[in-house]
């Protein structure tokens, strides 16, 4: 059975959503990808609202059994953390009145779930997605390939692989060897 997971790139003035399929053995369907795009010029109340009723569009579509989003980090921009913040609440928002669990993955989690390396350029974590899709190139804009990854992360962090499991890109192998070593740590 296969779990399906919304993936959210949250941004106010363009919002990457991505729908995949995580099937049993770390395979990946993608279902839909986007960005929601709105303009400065218009009013913030509007904003959120257009991303959110495009975000609930979705989950009434797919019906998603989780929701990935990027955490909120900080940087120097203002103005552009508090857009992600408020889109993330939306996003919150939508998946408490629909009951469908929620998990925060930090940049670096998820550039490292998809390429190996929890420094990864946006182009190498593009790249690293149409390899993991089978896809001719790279999902257009950037913030359409970043909530994929969001979502794959997502979906290889919750998979449960067993004992013996088998990788099919550097990526996996790399959160694999990763999950191993985490494993191996006493526990503090």
């Amino acid at each position: 059975m296969s779990r399906v997971i919304l993936g959210v790139d949250p941004g106010l003035t363009r919002c990457g959503v991505a729908v995949l399929a995580a099937k049993s053995s770390r395979q990946i369907e993608l279902l839909h990808v986007d960005t929601l795009k709105t303009s400065a010029d218009v009013e913030l109340s509007i904003r959120l609202g257009l991303i959110g009723d495009g975000i609930e569009s979705l989950i009434k579509k797919y019906r998603p059994t989780q929701i990935a989003i990027e955490r909120v980090f900080a940087q120097s921009n203002v103005r552009s953390v508090m857009g992600v913040a408020q889109i993330s609440g939306v996003v919150l928002y939508l998946a408490r009145k629909y009951d469908i669990p929620v998990q925060m993955h930090t940049p670096s989690e998820v550039k490292a779930a998809v390429t190996g390396s929890g420094r990864a350029q946006k182009a190498q974590i593009g790249s690293a997605v149409a390899k993991i899709l089978g896809l001719s190139e790279a999902p257009k804009p950037a913030d359409s390939a970043d909530a994929i990854a969001i979502a794959i992360c997502n979906a290889w962090k919750n998979a449960s692989p067993g004992v013996g499991s088998k990788a099919s890109t550097p990526a996996q192998s790399a959160w694999l060897a990763a999950e191993r070593v985490a494993s191996r740590r006493p526990k503090a």
